[in-house]
């Protein structure tokens, strides 16, 4: 998103639901689904290694942070 998008108003909610729009119309062709991808296999992992996550806590937790660090611009 660009400056430009920010002062038309655009909201956090906004951006994620059009990013999230595009990945799912996308696929892997769009820029921002490998990292959220690659942010979820590495929660699982720390969620393996941590006694109290469960792997699908540690799955939503990595994507959710590599989904917001892309859209937080």
């Amino acid at each position: 998103m660009s400056q430009d998008d920010y002062d038309k108003g655009y909201d956090l909610g906004e951006r994620a639901r059009t990013e999230a729009k595009a990945m799912a119309k996308e696929g892997m062709s769009h820029p921002s689904t490998k990292p959220v991808l690659t942010g979820a296999a590495v929660g699982v992992v720390a969620a393996a290694l941590l006694p109290v996550v469960t792997w699908p806590i540690g799955l939503a937790a990595g994507a959710g942070y590599a989904f917001y660090n892309r859209i937080k611009k």
